[in-house]
């Protein structure tokens, strides 16, 4: 009587669940609180971010009006890996069939589930760093350490993740510091614990691609506020003058500290959330996150920018940088929600492994004697809270 161990639904299913999960770097280090919501309330969930208040001086009472902020996730992501075997294959132990199978499919889900992660970091206007120039000091970490500390990011829980070239080359600059207990794990993908941050490499860290824009672009109008800036000055008739994700500075326009609400001597960040074009006369009106608000609860600038104020966009046109990203957990959210089992087929399975939820379907083809088979996983991505993160570009 065969002595080996048959691939059950069960043990294939948990098996993948193990590898895929390793494989996981940003998406494991991001907020996952929301994943059991989805099955009750469909494909999208409205998220509370927190109400900010005003303090008030005197005995009068002075009510503030009340509207609460929010986000959304929704789930529109069904990735899967499909392949198919022998019924050969199926006398092979699990450590072989993953290997052959299961690794390199799972692998691939983590992957795009962790470049998916990363492709919020458009959304976060805050960025330090000199675009085309690898970070190779302390000093880095401590622009990005300063920038977060001046908005008043939590500073339990933060995660730097950089990409290869910036990892490697903060490793070297770094290497001074090491001793036997953190050199180690620094040869591992893991840079230790320094500036307050836990470091890893992730080779999804993506770039962004620097829009057209010419001319000198300044301000069109004193007093703005609110999420569009109306400005002239670029050179007439661009298309593609700033692309979504771009990052600028006005000047004479700085940043506060989100509770006392004084300036942090550091100019304020946008971030373009719309690409923008230029008219045949060099205008345009930019989209852009934070909105700009002057006073109040929600107030995120020092005062609202001068007529003619210039534009600084961060790097040079049409030229890409990487975007490595600083952040606590509730800078973005990935949920993962379990998928249908179907009927009908030779079996279907589902699992769960620290929150991600995996489903392997199996059928027959009588014709080939074979065994299609699909991995797939149903996931969302979403920025929560922008202001929690912040770029360092190279």
């Amino acid at each position: 009587m065969s002595s080996q161990q048959l691939l059950t639904p069960s043990v294939i299913s948990k098996e993948s669940l193990v590898i895929l999960e390793n494989n996981l770097v940003a998406a494991g280090k991001v907020n996952r609180q929301f994943e059991n919501q989805f099955v009750k309330i469909g494909s999208s969930l409205t998220v509370r971010k927190p109400n900010k208040f005003k303090v008030s001086s005197g005995p009068g009472l002075q009510v503030q009006d009340i509207a609460e902020p929010s986000t959304s996730i929704t789930i529109s992501n069904q990735k899967h890996v499909d392949f198919q075997f022998t019924s050969q294959d199926l006398t092979l132990t699990v450590e072989e069939f993953s290997e052959r199978y299961l690794k390199p499919a799972m692998a691939e889900l983590a992957n795009q589930i962790d470049y998916d992660v990363l492709t919020n970091y458009n959304q976060v206007f805050n960025q330090v760093g000199t675009p085309g120039t690898v970070p190779n000091s302390f000093a880095a970490l401590a622009a990005i350490g300063q920038r977060m500390d001046e908005g008043g990011v939590p500073q339990d829980g933060r995660t730097l993740i950089l990409n290869p070239a910036a990892y490697w080359s903060m490793a070297n600059a770094l290497s001074t510091l090491y001793v036997k207990s953190v050199a180690e794990p620094a040869l591992k993908g893991f840079l230790a614990n320094i500036a307050n941050f836990e470091i890893y490499m992730d080779q999804n860290v993506q770039a962004q691609t620097v829009g057209a824009y010419a001319g000198s672009g300044v301000v069109n109008g004193a007093g703005q506020t609110g999420a569009t800036l109306v400005t002239n000055g670029w050179t007439a008739s661009i298309t593609g003058l700033l692309n979504v994700g771009d990052v600028f500075t006005i000047a004479g326009v700085y940043a506060i500290n989100p509770k006392n609400r004084q300036s942090t001597n550091s100019l304020q960040n946008f971030v373009v959330t719309a690409a923008a074009n230029s008219d045949g006369a060099g205008n345009s009106s930019i989209s852009i996150y934070p909105a700009i608000t002057t006073s109040g609860a929600y107030q995120t600038v020092s005062n609202s920018p001068a007529n003619g104020a210039a534009i600084t966009v961060k790097g040079t046109a049409s030229n890409s940088y990487a975007q490595n990203i600083g952040f606590v957990r509730d800078c973005f959210g990935l949920v993962t929600v379990p998928l249908e089992l179907p009927q009908g087929v030779d079996f279907a399975a589902r699992e769960t492994y620290k929150n991600i939820s995996l489903r392997v379907i199996r059928a027959y083809d009588i014709n080939n004697d074979v065994f299609p088979c699909r991995i797939d996983v149903l996931y969302g991505t979403a920025t929560f809270y922008p202001e929690l993160g912040c770029r360092l570009t190279n």
